[in-house]
């Protein structure tokens, strides 16, 4: 088994789904760091795992199903559901999708830059709709490292730049309530990118002015300033983007713009 691998094998079957975080010690170093969205939680002991202990205490049969690994031996894509039933929604039950880019130094892991869906899942609580569970990947703990392809990042950056066109590429959920907040004028900037082969994972933060999208979680004036970030990996043939997912952090970019109305002078 490719060591990465066999690593996120422990991350997945022997710490995050039987919430054993005994485990942590000797997968993370101590001075691990989680971004997702705008939050930076740095810290393995001091924060990220009262950050955990509170995910699992609020879902406390939460389980993740790995639908895609990609690595090139240094860096790896995972993308995921997470699902469960919350304590916090009188027993309601949700699945939600999400995707983390992992570094490690060899021995464990220092760093995930990840999104999840937590618009589909605070929608699908509400509402009492579970959603399904897509089919897991058949052989994630036989992925083997690709070399990057410096190719591939360069098709991906030029995507990037034109504005993820195309509908080859699915978007959170995927379903229809899976539309993104609108930001016009927006500037991207790629906080990460690596490659596996083909395969191209990156993360995004866009900036710009809000024009709609997110009517049902937030009343931001259209022209309010913006933030979205987003996580995505994305497949390749040729000079082409053929296919991928990205999750982005609309229910962030909503809070965010909620802030933003409560500062705006009456």
């Amino acid at each position: 088994m490719d060591p990465f691998v066999a690593l996120m094998r422990r991350y997945v079957v022997h710490y995050t789904n039987p919430h054993d975080t005994s485990v942590c010690p000797e997968i993370m170093e101590p001075d691990y760091v989680l971004r997702m969205g705008p939050h930076v939680v740095a810290g393995r002991d001091e924060a990220y795992l009262p950050a955990a202990q509170a995910q699992f205490a609020q879902f406390p049969g939460l389980g993740l199903t790995v639908h895609e690994i990609v690595t090139d031996g240094t860096r790896l894509a995972l993308r995921f559901s997470e699902h469960g039933a919350s304590c916090k929604h009188a027993g309601a039950a949700a699945t939600w999708t999400g995707l983390g880019l992992y570094r490690w130094n060899g021995a464990r892991l220092t760093d995930n830059s990840v999104e999840q869906d937590y618009l589909t899942r605070r929608r699908r609580l509400a509402a009492g709709e579970t959603g399904e569970v897509p089919a897991p990947a058949v052989a994630p703990w036989d992925t083997v490292a690709v070399a990057a392809d410096p190719a591939a990042e360069r098709v991906v950056r030029d995507w990037i730049a034109a504005g993820l066109p195309g509908d080859a590429v699915g978007y959170d959920d995927g379903g229809p309530g899976s539309a993104g907040p609108v930001l016009a004028g927006a500037e991207v900037v790629v906080d990460d990118l690596f490659s596996a082969g083909p395969a191209v994972a990156f993360r995004l933060t866009c900036t710009g002015s809000y024009a709609g999208g997110l009517d049902d979680v937030t009343a931001a004036a259209p022209g309010s300033p913006a933030t979205l970030h987003a996580v995505g990996l994305v497949h390749t043939a040729g000079d082409r983007v053929v296919s991928g997912h990205v999750v982005r952090d609309r229910l962030g970019c909503a809070r965010g713009l909620a802030r933003s109305e409560e500062r705006r002078p009456a």
